[in-house]
């Protein structure tokens, strides 16, 4: 029926539900039954979004670890011997240097001291230089783990309270499938910074796959606006919408124009009696996915160069891109087909216009050009 989405079979059982929060059916759904994720403090957001950090290996770490403790036990003599005064030895003599580094060991590993005690100083040498490093390296591997979890929880909710305060003009990427990955390729390739990138998805491997590459990643369904939120949607300044079903994407657009009404929202589609459902609910561009690539692969069995050099306009890294700049003022009232570039249409008051529409006869201030630019290869 005209008007209606396309979906799969299996879509006709699931419960459809009101905005209201509840099913035709009288049940709650799933956002009903969990806390709003806007509702949690910062910390409470650890395992929900994740910051990008840089991985160290283990031999690194435990070296970290190890320098950590020296510099403890350094500052422990140290404090211990301007304090020597304060402190008696057994033998009754004044506390040196190396009874001082003996206290600091002993106090900083929870061995005690008291019934049994070494006395000489070879001996007490023996005990810093070979005991202790045992002992440290012994509770390296005893709490090490468990201390490393609690750090990375505090450091990711300082993150991630640092993140929200400070996030602005990004783009939010919602689905990390095989679009999601080729969008966010496309705008690193662009040059945004991949901090600017947040994706939203509820595969835990594409969320790793995400944040190995340094963006900020939210663990939850882009169909609920809590989770839109937690990932900045009010303030960004560009959604793209790639879930792997149509359905799914009207719901996500839906959701996202009502958070962001200002925000550039691009939207994939399988089908392309969806594309009208998708712009209604509020998205500025929507790609028709499987039709594209359908009509490539066709091309191709007749003419594959084409399609070879598609994909180079299409790749933003190397050979030929194409790319969108302002006009410059020797150029306004000129024609856009007499420019060195190769023009292939211009943008006056959000409009596209082709370079052969009558409109763009002659650059007016204000119009931004669709241009084929050279990528040079990088040093």
């Amino acid at each position: 029926m005209p008007g209606t989405l396309r979906c799969s079979p299996v879509d006709k059982h699931v419960r459809r539900t009101t905005r209201f929060g509840r099913s035709l059916s009288g049940g709650r759904t799933e956002s009903t039954l969990t806390d709003r994720l806007t509702d949690r403090p910062d910390h409470a957001l650890v395992g929900v979004v994740r910051m990008p950090t840089t991985a160290v290996g283990p031999v690194r770490s435990i070296i970290r670890r190890i320098i950590g403790a020296c510099l403890a036990l350094a500052v422990t003599v140290l404090l211990v011997y301007l304090d020597r005064d304060g402190y008696s030895d057994t033998d009754g003599t004044p506390l040196s240097v190396l009874d001082a580094l003996y206290y600091a060991t002993v106090s900083l590993s929870t061995t005690g001291y008291g019934d049994i005690a070494p006395v000489s100083p070879s001996a007490r040498l023996v005990n810093v230089l070979v005991i202790t490093p045992l002992r440290v390296l012994f509770l390296i591997v005893l709490v090490g783990t468990t201390l490393e979890v609690l750090t990375e929880r505090s450091r990711q909710a300082w993150k991630i309270q640092r993140w929200r305060s400070r996030v602005r003009d990004h783009v939010v990427v919602i689905g990390y499938g095989t679009k999601g990955r080729s969008a966010v390729t496309a705008l690193l390739g662009d040059g945004l910074e991949a901090g600017n990138i947040v994706v939203v998805d509820t595969d835990p491997t594409a969320l790793e796959a995400a944040s190995s590459l340094g963006l900020v990643t939210v663990n939850g369904s882009g169909t609920r606006s809590d989770v839109l939120r937690v990932a900045g949607i009010p303030r960004a300044r560009a959604v793209v919408v790639a879930p792997p079903r149509d359905d799914t994407a009207v719901l996500v657009t839906l959701t996202a124009r009502e958070l962001a009404p200002k925000a550039q929202i691009v939207a994939a589609v399988r089908e392309a009696e969806n594309v009208h459902l998708l712009r209604q609910s509020g998205a500025d561009s929507v790609v028709i996915s499987s039709e594209t690539s359908g009509r490539l692969l066709g091309m191709a069995t007749s003419t594959p160069s084409v399609v070879e050099m598609f994909e180079d306009l299409l790749s933003p890294d190397l050979g030929l891109a194409i790319a969108e700049r302002e006009v410059d003022r020797t150029e306004v009232g000129g024609s856009p087909r007499h420019l060195s570039d190769i023009v292939l249409g211009l943008v006056r008051d959000g409009q596209l216009y082709r370079v052969d529409a009558p409109e763009a006869d002659a650059i007016e201030e204000g119009d931004r050009l669709l241009y084929v630019k050279k990528v040079s290869e990088p040093s």
